[in-house]
């Protein structure tokens, strides 16, 4: 199944990318750049206290997973400093950055409290976790839609950031919702409710700059 959508959305890819006919909502995204989710869970402070409140698998699988697909959601946003021809897609990209940052930091701080490993970055690619490995993460991209995405710039670029980034975000909701449902950890079930809530609201702004809404 995994190969069979990683060419589904390859294809879609490419039909946007020749066609150039996605065209990004004129308008914007009608001043609502509020979706960031900023919050009390963005920064480390609890992390301290994560080895004395309760936590389960699950707790543990959510930080382990989402550390690094969060990383792979900067690395995507980084590359629309200079690529992009929209300010929409740039000022999201912006807002990606600011939010997952601080979000790695406190589920680093979450597992080092356990005594539970961290994600760690590959030194081939400084900063980012090796694609190959969490291929099978919901939502993840694998190294070749990466190194399209690095490729593109223009018109072309904000199309393939924008449709992969809706699929990376599902993944991430998808992720977050196994944490509320099964977690213990209270901050962290809180943490995947914000995740969820501000990355549903991105995905239906991407959509919508993707003339899809």
């Amino acid at each position: 199944m995994n190969s069979i959508r990683t060419l589904t959305r390859r294809s879609a890819l490419v039909s946007a990318t020749v066609a150039a006919a996605f065209v990004l909502a004129a308008c914007g995204s009608d001043g609502d750049g509020g979706t960031g989710h900023e919050g009390p869970h963005s920064s480390p402070s609890a992390s301290a206290d994560a080895g004395q409140e309760a936590h389960n698998a699950q707790d543990v699988a959510f930080a382990q997973g989402m550390v690094p697909h969060h990383r792979q959601a900067l690395e995507m946003a980084r590359l629309a400093a200079g690529r992009s021809a929209s300010a929409e897609v740039e000022d999201l990209a912006a807002r990606i950055e600011k939010a997952q940052d601080p979000e790695i930091t406190t589920m680093t701080g979450w597992l080092k409290a356990w005594g539970e490993e961290v994600p760690q970055a590959t030194e081939s690619m400084p900063g980012m976790d090796d694609h190959s490995a969490h291929s099978g993460m919901p939502g993840m991209m694998d190294g070749q839609d990466m190194k399209e995405l690095e490729k593109a710039s223009g018109k072309v670029f904000d199309t393939m950031f924008l449709t992969m980034m809706v699929e990376h975000h599902e993944g991430a909701v998808e992720m977050a919702a196994a944490e509320t449902a099964k977690g213990r950890y209270a901050p962290a079930k809180a943490l995947a409710d914000d995740i969820a809530t501000a990355q549903n609201a991105e995905i239906t702004e991407m959509n919508k700059l993707l003339g899809k809404d």
